[in-house]
């Protein structure tokens, strides 16, 4: 039997390295992979058509205006999704709770695409990202890392690799190695807001 989801549970989760997602059935399954994919803020990749998107500040890049519809439209971008209604219930009370944030690509006053993760210390850990529109999402990232570099954030924990992440330089580390890299993260003190 699962305990109940809470947003201390999920905190506590996040520090040790552990993660959640429910299958198909709804239940929630707890995640550590061994190896972890992160992104090094240090050597992030952006690609050179996507630099020149960046640079034409085609996107009106925002933060946490629009929490939950990033999550609803992250679970809606596939079937089989992994973010069912605990899940997303969690995930907006660490929201209101200050720790799980929303980085929103909009263009014409729309919501075109973005990605969410929780936030502890000096670590960002990235959830989910969709784009209703060509590079939003990668936008989204960009934008991500450089909000993370300005506030000192110290690792980028994205779970797993993707074909999409790999052009960002995005690789596998030990699941020791991830550990301590997040316990050094967890003793900084950084904000994505203000």
């Amino acid at each position: 039997m699962n305990p109940e989801l809470t947003p201390e549970l999920l905190l506590n989760a996040y520090a040790r390295g552990i993660f959640p997602m429910a299958d198909d059935d709804g239940e929630i399954l707890w995640f550590a992979p061994d190896p972890r994919a992160i992104i090094d803020l240090d050597s992030f990749h952006v690609p050179r058509n996507l630099r020149q998107l960046h640079r034409q500040k085609k996107f009106d890049m925002r933060i946490n205006t629009a929490f939950e519809r990033v999550i609803d439209a992250c679970a809606d971008r596939r079937e089989g999704t992994w973010i069912n209604n605990d899940i997303r219930t969690v995930y907006v009370e660490l929201h209101h709770l200050g720790f799980a944030h929303s980085i929103e690509s909009w263009l014409d006053d729309e919501l075109v695409g973005g990605l969410y993760g929780v936030a502890i210390g000096g670590a960002f850990c990235g959830e989910s990202m969709f784009h209703f529109v060509s590079n939003a999402s990668k936008i989204a990232l960009v934008f991500l890392v450089e909000r993370m570099r300005e506030r000192g954030f110290a690792l980028l924990d994205t779970q797993f690799t993707t074909e999409h992440l790999k052009q960002f330089n995005c690789r596998e580390i030990p699941r020791n190695e991830y550990l301590a890299r997040l316990t050094k993260a967890l003793r900084l003190e950084c904000s994505l807001d203000g």
